[in-house]
């Protein structure tokens, strides 16, 4: 069974490199993976080296903590769309989740949608903070503020994904919206039973396709053209300021 096209394949952490970028992009189109997700920085890079693909650059807000600012969460998801993202995932507040604040959840989440309009919004839980109960009103709370996908995990706390979790979101939100399950799949196999629970994209750091990884590609071409490009567009600036004084 052919699951590439719901891979979301992710590279997040802080120390990412623009040759990491390089190669994340080329497996993803190896693979012809659905999407995949980086930190903002990073998006307009990335839209280069995916141009003329189908695949999706997602790009994420208030992370991995969730605590910023609804404020702040809007101007990040407009500013990451103007940079080329295609979708955008913000990290739920779990402060007001726990203090049973549902009307600032409901308002964090729908003031982001409405700012990014038909561009989708996953909306992230970080399942391993909350209880059950906790779980079913995130989700509801989610369905409400019409978020397109739910998904499990940051990636950054405790735990990723659980096959409980997953159900309780899928009775929960039957079909009305999709789920994607991220964190702790690193294989083919578990990605197929997390797709049988009810998952309809497979987040993982881990480069997955139909039973095998493909091994890293490191692309210095690529990489060399985009620094020479940059290197053009720098002297062409220098050159115009300098005729432009004079």
């Amino acid at each position: 069974m052919d699951i590439s096209s719901q891979i979301e394949y992710a590279l997040l952490k802080a120390t990412t490199t623009e040759r990491e970028i390089i190669d994340l992009c080329h497996e993803a189109k190896l693979n012809n993976y659905y999407a995949i997700c980086i930190n903002s920085a990073y998006v307009t890079f990335a839209k280069q080296l995916l141009d003329k693909t189908n695949i999706k650059v997602c790009t994420v807000v208030g992370f991995p903590l969730g605590a910023t600012t609804t404020e702040s969460k809007v101007f990040e998801a407009k500013k990451a769309i103007e940079y080329g993202a295609d979708e955008i995932e913000m990290v739920i507040n779990l402060g007001f989740l726990k203090s049973q604040n549902h009307v600032s959840v409901l308002k964090d989440i729908c003031d982001v949608k409405l700012a990014i309009g038909d561009v989708p919004l996953k909306v992230i839980l970080e399942i391993s903070e909350l209880n059950k109960n906790e779980i079913i009103k995130a989700c509801e709370i989610c369905l409400d503020a019409k978020a397109d996908y739910i998904k499990t995990s940051s990636g950054f706390s405790k735990s990723g994904a659980t096959f409980t979790a997953i159900k309780i979101i899928k009775k929960t939100i039957r079909d009305a919206t999709k789920i994607v399950a991220y964190g702790d799949i690193e294989d083919y196999e578990t990605a197929i039973k997390y797709l049988e629970a009810g998952a309809d994209i497979i987040g993982t750091s881990v480069n997955i396709s139909s039973g095998n990884r493909v091994p890293q590609n490191r692309n210095a071409k690529i990489f060399k053209k985009y620094l020479e490009a940059n290197q053009k567009t720098t002297v062409l600036e220098t050159n115009l300021t300098d005729n432009h004084q004079k």
